[in-house]
């Protein structure tokens, strides 16, 4: 009867140490692909004329997310039948948005710009395209040409 019992129980250490070592494994895993690049999503662009004295608005809001948190939100607006599309650069060197903390990781990021009656007059009419870089805490960034459009038309 003890060597019955010692096999058991030989069976069973070894057993619990092949469990633990893929619990180990998983978790490692786990842990490693939990780490996500920034993103940018659920963007939108208004434009608001002015009208009678009273300025205008351009308005764009995305919701951004990095496992690190967000450092900042860059944005462009450029029109569509501009001929050269921007750069992650050219987006770096312009605007930023306020960036609202929804949590550790995420904000909420707006970028207005008022349009007086003499601004809008210059304005070239039709679609204009938002272009967006999220730059996270720990230095990533993610690139977005196209966030959002909205049409200039008034």
């Amino acid at each position: 009867m003890p060597k019955i019992s010692r096999r058991v129980g030989l069976v069973s250490l070894l057993g619990a140490v092949a469990v633990a070592g893929i619990t180990i494994v998983l978790a490692t895993t786990t842990a490693s692909s939990s780490s996500s690049e920034p993103t940018v999503r659920d963007a939108s662009a208004h434009f608001v004329a002015p009208s009678n004295g009273i300025d205008g608005a351009f308005t764009f809001t995305a919701n951004t997310a990095d496992d690190s948190g967000v450092r900042r939100l860059d944005v462009l607006a450029w029109p569509e039948s501009k001929a050269k599309e921007p750069t992650a650069g050219d987006v770096a060197d312009a605007d930023r948005a306020t960036c609202r903390k929804m949590g550790d990781e995420q904000a909420r990021c707006t970028y207005t710009l008022r349009v007086t009656e003499e601004e809008a007059d210059g304005l070239e009419r039709g679609r204009w395209v938002i272009s967006a870089l999220l730059t996270s805490r720990d230095g990533d960034t993610k690139f977005v040409r196209e966030a959002a459009d909205v049409s200039v038309d008034f």
